[in-house]
């Protein structure tokens, strides 16, 4: 699903930002992929689909 439109930004894209650069907040997936940059509407949606990865990471991490 297009989570940046204006940047043409996936869920996967911020799936894979997350867990191949780390990236932990939205400010971090602007630098690298431009999303949120442009009108900024999908920030809070890109912010929240971080937060979720990077939850389920650390399950996994524990299990």
């Amino acid at each position: 699903m297009y989570v940046c439109v204006c940047h043409a930004v996936t869920d996967r894209d911020i799936h894979e930002a997350v867990d191949a650069q780390g990236v932990a907040h939205v400010d971090e997936l602007e630098e690298l992929c431009g999303a949120g940059s442009c009108c900024g509407s999908c920030r809070d949606v890109a912010q929240e689909l971080i937060d979720a990865r990077l939850v389920q990471a650390r399950a996994y991490a524990a299990a």
